[in-house]
């Protein structure tokens, strides 16, 4: 897509607009220490931050959502997140000076992240944004979340703007799968949650950007 086409910009936010991974991991451990197990270090926390609950639990228990345990575990590791959303999450660097160059461009703007609803609008109040998002889809606005194409045709059509006239960026396999299929132009997040088993490479993004700022360069104005 040539630049002059591009009319906005939709994000991700766990890993592309935030670093969430630290409120994120404050719940795992708490629910780990509960369960008289040791906590996990950030290092290992931050990778799979983008994977929520399903990611965390697999990582604190080493279930996944088939396994018995695992609804339970996620509804306590849920109410743990919940009490305390906001207290290490930041934006990443050079991300509140990415959304006010869009909005000086005259671009839109707008985030679509799996994260379910609830948790998007405990959170968002206590990012700093220079400008508020034309449109926020979450993980069940339109009851299936990505790599599903539906919350990205949600997006563009809240901006009212045709989905190939948007680029995508986010950290994670189906971020891309997710724009690709709509026709948006994809860029992968490379300063994102993004694990050594990852394979990012195969994933398909027309671009990747190691800091936010990088993205402008790709950007009319």
């Amino acid at each position: 897509m040539s630049q002059q086409m591009i009319k906005a910009v939709l994000f991700d936010l766990d890993g592309t607009l935030a670093d969430t991974a630290p409120d994120l991991g404050a719940a795992l451990n708490k629910l780990l220490a509960e369960e008289g197990r040791p906590e996990q270090p950030y290092t290992a926390i931050r990778p799979i931050a983008s994977h929520g609950a399903r990611g965390l639990i697999g990582l604190g228990f080493g279930v996944t959502p088939q396994d018995d345990a695992f609804a339970e575990l996620r509804v306590r590791f849920l109410a743990h997140y919940e009490a305390a959303p906001h207290q290490g999450t930041v934006l990443f660097e050079g991300v509140a000076e990415l959304i006010q160059a869009i909005a000086d461009r005259g671009l839109a703007w707008g985030i679509v992240t799996n994260k379910p609803g609830k948790y998007t609008e405990l959170l968002m109040p206590h990012l700093p944004l220079p400008v508020a998002p034309g449109v926020v889809v979450s993980g069940d606005t339109v009851g299936v979340p990505k790599p599903d194409p539906k919350p990205m045709l949600h997006a563009a059509a809240g901006l009212g703007i045709a989905p190939e006239h948007c680029v995508y960026v986010g950290d994670a396999e189906r971020d891309i799968e997710a724009g690709r299929k709509v026709g948006m132009t994809t860029v992968l997040a490379n300063y994102g949650y993004i694990a050594d088993t990852d394979t990012p490479l195969a994933w398909g993004a027309d671009l990747q950007i190691e800091h936010p700022l990088e993205l402008l360069a790709h950007l009319p104005g």
